[in-house]
């Protein structure tokens, strides 16, 4: 029986978000009953298009679900749609976005009724704020949360992603939102109600900057196709046959790079050891780096990194994806059947191995139901006794332990997420090697000014947690690291594949230990990849996703979108996982490992093209800052120096509204204009047009003008800005924490909110070994005196010990 077999999720509405939230469930076997107009969704329509019409987007958002049709006119719809919800456990409502002609119905009467219902509602913005009523696409909303204005060439226009980066994203947070509550439900929870800001929800990708500028200063601009401050070079180049990623981070990986390419010069240089000192000079690198690169194959450097431990990786095209037996193999690529056609697509990232995911499946044409593997119960799966809404139960995961093993960006995500949501997460650390997050570069002073606990990066990613140092490496350190393990639910890591198993921490060993026990590696590539041993950050993860194939301009080269975009996507979708982990393990008493390959967790942000592609073999088509169905859709400049807008017209009544606005009554007045083709013939006018109008404006006088008449627009902001937006402001989305070393900082809130109501940040980021007596003593029994001599000996510690200091060999393993 598959994990969520005996969920019923009903989805209204039309929205990326909402669906790929959905498609989750059904990953799991959950009963997913999509209900749609006559005239079927609207994403049905969404480019790009195979051959036989079909949208690739919706069949990766929606295989392996039910289409039920509700015509809104008819006189039974309202009942029809009614009693379909009050059958169901979960249900995810994405009107708000589009509301695809939904029937009318009271949620609020629903949920009196059926007091168990777990319930989502997604929209662009959150229901209250000054956007909250802002007509919205993917890419305006990306603008705004400054995901969109770093990217591109100097002198812009910055460009953009094509769809569906938010609505990904925020499918991962809603079924986050969703799951937890049904742990929260198995455990005597009552029912709960969500909302989802996509706006929110594409914030993730954007914390490390926007923390990063906030400790800095504001000293980040767009820098040039492929180049991403704070770090350099981290970035996409070519090489003899075919494209390179490269992402040198650490003093030693670019004295390892430079020695691989035979610039002895540049290693020697001491003002280039630094990121600061090498983006001072990033144009005399690439001068030097450009012609050695060319001299042999991408493959063939990739090989030479490996030797080195260097995070480089071949760029591939989505044909090199499809013909990939390792992605094929582990269900990164699976086969779908959209009608009469039969191609391949993305399926899921979340490889538990007891209870795994479908493999593939088939997109239901409108008011197709699809035949379930087992038998359902009749009723809904949730007892209906439970109690109704209220304020005072606990969060959906109290009563849950997690041992964290994780450091960076990706792993911390994953459990401070969980950690949000209640869980009780152990972090652990080692004095010898803490999180790599508190600091790469290492200036004089900083161990003697304990600069490790002042990092805002680390302490956001590390809130609600208790921390605690151990020494695993040392006997005394692993055995209490075992006891932990006894204890918990579950444990995460993100160290290289071999590292828990060498420490004598594998999965045979633990569950062993504890037979309920989730265990996640979240290494880049794998536990059985062919490129297992590759290292890899959130940049090496975009790079060998196929995603920049698809980014930039016809002709053009791979386009980074983002730096570091792979960690978030690894976090989000590892929390994903172990949550589906967890409701086996409770109804089941049975744990499972579950091997997450981060770089497939980026796949699905080009699944379209896979799916295209695998039935007619053409390359993706590149549409730089336009977009196959909005016309016009584009990045404008306006008043002052390098401020944008993001424009973009999604139906004729749109087009309309912006060509009378920008001084273009003739145009609104066009019936031949009425059509995006038509438009598409004079878009090149139709662009001047619109920038004239702009370039008299400030970006965001020009964004609430365009959105005063209803027309989709947003100001391409930079990450800083976001700490000062009003929109996030208004919501309290940014709250203020009290840490010590680090005094009164603002932390993101999580996009999902119950009953409207913000999260509250309940504790700062631990520093090092705060909570070891708290854990040792009243969670395992210690001691005084034991405690004591653990510091003693160096397996506990609140102190960074420097390189001098560490007595024991091997602790590069961390």
């Amino acid at each position: 029986m598959e994990v969520l077999s005996d969920l019923r999720v009903v989805e209204i509405g039309s929205s990326a978000g909402t669906s790929y939230c959905a498609r989750l469930f059904a990953d799991f076997g959950a009963d997913v009953q999509k209900v749609e107009p006559p005239a079927g969704d609207p994403l049905r329509q969404s480019a790009p298009l195979t051959p036989g019409g079909q949208s690739a987007w919706f069949a990766f958002l929606n295989f392996n679900k039910s289409s039920v049709i509700i015509d809104p006119v008819a006189p039974d719809a309202i009942r029809r749609l009614t009693a379909l919800i009050e059958k169901c456990d979960i249900l995810i409502d994405g009107r708000d976005v589009d509301a695809a002609d939904c029937p009318a119905i009271d949620i609020a009467a629903i949920r009196q009724r059926r007091s168990g219902l777990i319930y989502l509602q997604a929209s662009w913005f959150g229901g209250e704020g000054p956007y909250a009523r802002f007509a919205a696409t993917d890419s305006t909303v990306r603008a705004l949360a400054g995901f969109v204005k770093l990217v591109g060439p100097p002198e812009g226009p910055p460009s953009h992603a094509p769809d569906f980066q938010a609505g990904i994203l925020a499918g991962l947070w809603g079924f986050i939102a969703a799951a937890s509550s049904a742990v929260a439900r198995m455990q005597g929870g009552g029912a709960r109600s969500w909302s989802l800001s996509i706006f929110e929800a594409i914030l993730a990708p954007t914390e490390y900057l926007m923390f990063e500028a906030f400790a800095r200063g504001d000293v980040m601009r767009r820098i040039g196709v492929n180049r991403f401050w704070p770090n350099f070079p981290v970035g996409i180049y070519d090489t003899k046959e075919g494209w390179l990623g490269v992402s040198t981070v650490t003093p030693k990986q670019w004295r390892e790079f430079c020695e691989m390419l035979g610039l002895f010069e540049l290693r020697d240089r001491s003002d280039l050891a630094s990121n600061d000192g090498r983006l001072q000079h990033m144009d005399h690198i690439d001068r030097q780096l450009v012609p050695r690169l060319k001299m042999r194959t991408a493959q063939e450097w990739f090989a030479e990194g490996l030797k080195r431990k260097l995070p480089i990786v071949p760029v591939p095209q989505i044909s090199d994806l499809l013909q990939d037996a390792e992605k094929i193999a582990s269900g990164a690529v699976v086969r779908v059947r959209l009608g009469k056609e039969v191609g391949r697509t993305v399926g899921s990232m979340q490889r538990l191995t007891v209870t795994p995911p479908r493999p593939g499946g088939q997109v239901p044409e409108v008011g197709e139901q699809q035949r379930r593997g087992g038998v359902r119960p009749a009723e809904p799966s949730i007892p209906r006794s439970l109690g109704g809404c209220t304020d005072s139960y606990p969060l959906p995961l109290q009563g849950v332990r997690v041992v964290d093993f994780t450091m960076g960006w990706a792993g911390p995500l994953c459990t401070r997420t969980l950690a949000d949501l209640g869980a009780d997460v152990i972090k652990i650390e080692a004095i010898q090697y803490p999180d790599w997050w508190r600091g790469v570069d290492r200036p004089p002073g900083y161990l003697d000014d304990q600069m490790y606990e002042k990092a805002p990066c680390f302490c956001i990613m590390n809130r609600n947690k208790r921390g605690m140092t151990l020494d695993l490496k040392r006997p005394e350190g692993l055995a209490l690291a075992k006891r932990l393990l006894e204890r918990a639910d579950i444990a995460v890591a993100n160290y290289s594949v071999d590292v828990l198993p060498k420490l004598g921490l594998g999965y045979e060993v633990l569950k062993t230990l504890n037979p309920r026990l989730v265990v996640m590696s979240m290494s880049a590539f794998g536990t059985n990849s062919v490129r297992r041993e590759c290292r890899a950050y959130g940049s090496t993860l975009e790079q060998g996703s196929g995603l920049p194939g698809v980014i930039g301009s016809p002709g053009g080269l791979p386009v980074m979108s983002h730096i570091a975009f792979g960690d978030p996507v690894g976090g989000l979708n590892g929390c994903a996982a172990v949550l589906v982990a967890l409701i086996h393990a409770r109804k089941t008493g049975q744990g499972q490992f579950i091997d997450l390959a981060q770089i497939e967790c980026m796949m699905p942000f080009v699944a379209p093209w896979v799916t295209v592609h695998s039935i007619n073999g053409m390359p993706p088509t590149k549409y730089g800052n336009r977009h196959p169905q909005h016309v016009p859709h584009g990045c404008f400049r306006c008043a002052g120096e390098d401020n944008w807008i993001i424009v973009a017209v999604t139906d004729a009544a749109m087009w309309q509204r912006l060509a009378t606005l920008i001084g273009r009554p003739d145009w609104a007045k066009d019936p031949s204009l009425k059509s995006p083709e038509a438009r598409r013939a004079i878009q090149d006018d139709i662009e001047r047009g619109i920038e004239i109008w702009t370039a008299a404006r400030d970006a965001d006088q020009a964004m609430f003008e365009l959105q005063a008449v209803r027309v989709a627009a947003g100001t391409a902001r930079l990450p800083i800005d976001i700490l000062k937006d009003p929109h996030l402001g208004s919501r309290s989305f940014l709250q203020e924490v009290n840490r010590a070393f680090l005094g009164l900082h603002p932390q993101p809130s999580m996009p999902i909110r119950e009953n409207a109501t913000p999260y509250r940040i309940r504790t700062a980021a631990p520093t090092l070994g705060q909570h070891n007596v708290e854990i040792l003593s009243g969670l395992l029994g210690l001691s005084d005196t034991e405690i004591e001599q653990l510091a003693s000996d160096q397996i506990i510690g609140t102190s960074m010990l420097s390189e001098a200091e560490r007595t024991n060999p091997g602790h590069s393993l961390y």
